[in-house]
């Protein structure tokens, strides 16, 4: 496991859209090289959507699995993340910046560790 980007400091209640625009339009930020696809609306999405007989009707539906399933690999990656780093699993009483560049030594640790 290797992260690439990472972008620590906005709470857990901002949107992925929201963190997102921001990654991409820092300077030095996140470069997506062709855009950014993103799931279909109004289309089944969520792993539990596909049930073990159910298989995507259109094109819409296969693609929103797939980018679930890849999704759903990110997420558990960060639960890595936060089985190895034991400070990353509880409440972090220190200022925002403290805690970011927590976050950060973490996940280049993590990185280096899997080299």
């Amino acid at each position: 496991m290797q992260f690439i980007y990472v972008l620590p400091g906005w709470e857990g209640s901002a949107t992925d859209g929201r963190v997102l625009r921001d990654a991409i339009t820092r300077r030095n930020g996140l470069v997506v090289p062709h855009g950014f696809l993103a799931p279909f609306r109004g289309q089944k999405y969520h792993l539990n959507d596909w049930r073990a007989r159910y298989q995507p009707n259109t094109s819409e539906e296969f693609f929103n699995m797939k980018h679930s399933s890849a999704r759903n690999v990110i997420e558990r990656c960060f639960g890595i993340l936060k089985a190895r780093w034991g400070i990353l699993r509880s409440t972090i009483n220190y200022l925002i910046t403290m805690q970011s560049r927590i976050i950060m030594a973490c996940c280049l640790l993590q990185s280096r560790r899997d080299e």
